[in-house]
């Protein structure tokens, strides 16, 4: 079997789990997944990566994958990105896509416990939201990807799956929610491998470990920052729901 790329790829918000959806698809025997799983390829969204063609992806991310039925590859960041939608379109245009998101306002703060854990944030959360436009207009060149304090904008999911409806069919794109990983991790697993095509595995789902390490320091959010946070969030939740259905019309229900 001659392989021209993977058959999918993962993508998502940051924090929400793309790298369990990784191991729990690591785990199957049918799929290949694509080595090292860091630093993730990232290759449709950085400019030099891209410029390297896809036949250096292809070898450096899928030389093994000749024999498995399915193969992927996870990079968060690919949601985001306008033109790496576009450029995934290009090269793998009948590629099937996942992206995993979460309830925004969690996540942004989630986002901001991994930048202070690793030492790229200093302020305090909601210090860190009012500054967040004026650092994205400030940040270096070096930082372009990586983004490390954009919280609040990395929660308007509508906005950024658009591009992908618009280049992909809807049955080529299958979003699923954070909070089944936690409450319901056999279903997503199976409903997972029936979207790329491989025999349903709920038992690969146990065991796998849900905890973001930046979130087990004890700290939790201020019930009035959220609330605002959830205010802010509002329509672009009411344009997600119109986008993708009614599961994601709240977030109580995993």
């Amino acid at each position: 079997m001659s392989r021209q790329g993977p058959t999918f790829i993962i993508a998502g918000a940051p924090r929400s789990g793309t790298t369990w959806l990784y191991q729990l698809l690591d785990r199957h025997p049918d799929v290949y997944m694509a080595k090292p799983a860091r630093p993730e390829p990232k290759f449709f969204l950085v400019d030099e990566m891209y410029a390297r063609g896809i036949r250096h992806y292809v070898d450096t991310w899928f030389a093994g994958a000749e024999s498995y039925p399915a193969s992927g590859e996870k990079s968060t960041n690919y949601l985001e990105s306008v033109t790496a939608a576009q450029r995934i379109h290009h090269d793998l245009p009948d590629v099937k896509l996942v992206f995993i998101l979460r309830e925004p306002a969690e996540r942004a703060y989630s986002n901001w416990a991994w930048s202070r854990m690793n030492g790229m944030e200093t302020e305090d959360f909601d210090t860190a939201i009012a500054m967040e436009e004026e650092r994205e207009r400030q940040l270096p060149p070096t930082l372009r990807y990586a983004r490390p304090h954009a919280y609040v904008s990395r929660g308007l999911y509508a906005a950024m799956l658009r591009p992908y409806f618009a280049l992909f069919p809807r049955d080529h794109v299958l979003c699923l929610k954070f909070d089944a990983i936690i409450h319901k991790p056999g279903e997503l697993a199976s409903r997972l491998h029936r979207f790329i095509g491989v025999t349903p595995r709920p038992d690969d789902a146990q065991g796998l470990d849900v905890v973001n390490p930046s979130e087990n320091r004890g700290d939790s959010m201020p019930d009035a920052v959220r609330d605002r946070l959830r205010e802010r969030y509002g329509e672009p939740g009411r344009q997600l729901a119109q986008l993708l259905g009614p599961e994601f019309a709240t977030w109580d229900e995993p």
